[in-house]
């Protein structure tokens, strides 16, 4: 009768367990017609709807913008303390701005306060016009990047996202994808959208005079782990978000298009982020654990020194214990010189309940040069001189 009553137990653990899963799942309740929830480190997409489906992006066409601005920064092409002039077309655009002035200047790094905080449709083609000459320019390098990227379902217009052009268009989840380069590749980016409120100065020839930028991103006000990103709205592409946010070490990007209100869009992304961070777990093995010289057979020296290609990463959502993944290290007993540096020699596999989840390439350290003849001498003789 005590066994009969510790099975049952068991079981109903086990249900309670599956059911308080399927709940979760359940409660992934979205109105917006197109959405992506992406764990970034990973790439790992978590939950979609309609994710390939074109849409109108409005100003989260800037996430590309700003991708580009940074990519720039890194070339040392251009710098924060660049002053950014302000032409009559990049002051001509509605829609939200800042209200600069033709012939107006700002450094780089305002400029881009203006684009991640308040959205400056302004700001955007200036820093356009900035970096590739003219706006036109700038839109192909956005549509070469979003080539590079893989982004099948994006085609850029303009560089702001004002533009109604049926041939201005993206997808949730190609959104997701450069919002994920931005913030992996470009971290800094969440200095500027982090910024709820700031003052920058205007100075034109009419005088000097102080506008405040204020954050058109509500979630980070309303939802505590918020890292940025992005918003955007227009009649035609209704309401949409990229949010980022972060929480034990674990950064989500949820991207919501087409929502009907504001309200509705930062719901959305809220209710999206908190599913991920309730079912995710993440494992990182950073790989700085040291290992042994492998033997070179043939070489000018007879070990080779090695190295991991970069560190492990790998995203749970099905409720595993992480604890049970088993690292396993594949190495020949030797390999033959020539041997290149970077060259692939191994790799360390990974493996959860007996499955394996993946691996990183082990790399040699340093080139090591086939023995030639003279290299034989110098061996031998240096046995004498013992």
């Amino acid at each position: 009768m005590f066994r009969g009553k510790k099975i049952l137990s068991v079981v109903l653990c086990f249900v309670l367990v599956l059911s308080q899963k399927m709940v979760t799942r359940a409660e992934v309740n979205v109105s917006a017609p197109s959405v992506v929830l992406m764990e970034a480190s990973t790439g790992q997409i978590i939950y979609e709807t309609n994710a390939a489906e074109r849409r109108c992006p409005a100003s989260i066409t800037k996430i590309m913008t700003l991708l580009l601005t940074f990519e720039q920064i890194d070339a040392g092409k251009i710098k924060l303390d660049d002053q950014v002039l302000t032409s009559a077309h990049a002051s001509s655009m509605g829609g939200s701005q800042v209200f600069l002035a033709e012939g107006e200047t700002q450094g780089l790094d305002t400029m881009i306060k203006c684009i991640t905080v308040a959205s400056g449709n302004d700001a955007s083609v200036a820093v356009a016009e900035h970096i590739a000459g003219t706006e036109e320019a700038f839109v192909d390098m956005m549509n070469e990047k979003a080539a590079q990227l893989g982004l099948l379902d994006t085609h850029f217009e303009d560089c702001c996202g004002l533009t109604d052009s049926d041939n201005h268009y993206t997808s949730a989840k190609d959104v997701a994808i450069m919002s994920r380069e931005l913030i992996t590749k470009h971290p800094e980016i969440f200095h500027y959208t982090q910024i709820w409120m700031e003052d920058i100065t205007h100075e034109t020839r009419q005088g000097t005079s102080n506008f405040t930028l204020s954050s058109t991103n509500k979630l980070l006000k309303q939802y505590q782990w918020t890292t940025g990103l992005k918003t955007g709205s227009t009649s035609k592409a209704k309401y949409c978000i990229s949010a980022t946010a972060n929480k034990d070490g674990i950064d989500m990007i949820a991207v919501v298009m087409g929502a009907p209100d504001p309200k509705t869009r930062f719901q959305d992304a809220q209710t999206l982020l908190s599913y991920g961070f309730s079912v995710s777990e993440l494992y990182v093995d950073e790989n700085e654990d040291l290992l042994s010289p492998l033997k070179v057979e043939g070489g000018v020296l007879e070990e080779v020194p090695l190295q991991y290609e970069g560190e492990f990463r790998y995203l749970d959502v099905e409720g595993n214990s992480l604890a049970t993944v088993e690292k396993r290290i594949q190495l020949p007993e030797a390999v033959q010189a020539p041997v290149e540096e970077g060259a692939v020699v191994g790799e360390a596999q990974y493996f959860l309940d007996g499955s394996s989840i993946g691996n990183v390439p082990i790399l040699a350290a340093e080139e090591i040069a086939k023995a030639k003849y003279k290299d034989y001498l110098k061996k031998v003789w240096g046995l004498f001189l013992v």
